[in-house]
């Protein structure tokens, strides 16, 4: 009885495990990287270039309508704001930030979160598949 069982578990333990679809049918926009690109340093200011890349991780285009942004913000604030054309399946989109910060500024102490938002067509929506998707935190 122990053998066939454990030969049981065996035989299930080797068949490929059948995920479930990670991409949907319409279209979902994803923060899928923020990072430093670059530091400028002057006398009083590091001038940090902050990098984000949006990518339709969904299966279908957006509408030519589509109006969206990506939301920069610090501690729940909202500091600034870039615009994200409508992308097709696998498309990505750059989008820049330049944060000044003393060159006194301690490594690590400066979060941003980059969040995306729909702005048009009403009712605002990204016909989003994954909401855990739309934002990405970095501390620098």
């Amino acid at each position: 009885m122990i053998r066939v069982l454990t030969v049981t578990l065996f035989i299930l333990a080797q068949a490929p495990v059948v995920a479930a679809a990670s991409t949907c049918a319409g279209p979902d926009l994803a923060m899928t990287s923020v990072s430093v690109q670059s530091v400028t340093k002057t006398r009083f200011l590091n001038k940090y270039r902050v990098v984000g890349t949006v990518t339709n991780v969904g299966g279908a285009m957006q509408g030519s309508n589509v109006l969206q942004l990506v939301d920069i913000n610090q501690y729940g604030n909202r500091l600034d704001d870039r615009g994200v054309p409508p992308l097709a399946p696998g498309q990505s989109y750059i989008v820049a930030y330049v944060w000044n910060r003393s060159v006194d500024a301690g490594g690590g102490t400066t979060p941003l979160t980059f969040h995306l938002r729909g702005v048009a067509p009403l009712p605002v929506t990204l016909n989003d598949c994954n909401p855990a998707n739309d934002s990405y935190d970095i501390r620098f």
